[in-house]
């Protein structure tokens, strides 16, 4: 029984100790949503490329009608322009219209044997003659925007070849 007694004795001075250090902590916050924030726009505008100055560009001519070319070139002139990359060497040839002038551009339409008729847009003197377009279409984008008017009609708006009209 001492024992029992040391032990009761001993028990009221157990729970005298010092009290554990209370901490004191910041409350826990909730986490802060993050948002996306979309790019911002640039302050500066992109370089856009200039075109060079006009004096480089062909500029479009002002014939309003065409007038037949007397020979400066020749329907033989313009037909050589084909042979060999638009027409065949051995096929028969011949001019129905023109050539057809509007300040230095010419306009033919000529028959292909075996073919379509077939159009041609040249432009240049004889000596220096140049082919712009041949075909059954010739309504190129250098036609649109740089033949003379008289030119750009028989090739675009006529559709035939044949001035409108006739």
């Amino acid at each position: 029984m001492g024992f029992a007694v040391a032990v009761l004795a001993a028990l009221p001075l157990a729970g005298c100790a010092a009290p554990p250090e209370r901490r004191v902590t910041a409350p826990i916050a909730p986490p802060t949503p993050t948002v996306a924030v979309p790019p911002t726009m640039p302050t500066t505008l992109p370089v856009i490329p200039t075109l060079p100055p006009t004096s480089v560009l062909p500029t479009p001519t002002a014939a309003v009608v065409t007038v037949p070319c007397a020979g400066r070139p020749s329907a033989d002139r313009v037909i050589g322009l084909l042979r060999g990359d638009v027409l065949p060497r051995n096929v028969s040839v011949r001019a129905v219209e023109g050539p057809l002038c509007a300040d230095d551009w010419q306009y033919t339409v000529l028959a292909v044997s075996g073919h379509e008729e077939l159009q041609a847009v040249s432009r240049g003197e004889p000596g220096a003659l140049r082919l712009v377009t041949a075909g059954t279409d010739v309504c190129s984008i250098e036609v649109k925007a740089i033949a003379p008017p008289a030119i750009r009609t028989l090739a675009c708006d006529a559709g035939t070849g044949l001035p409108p009209g006739a």
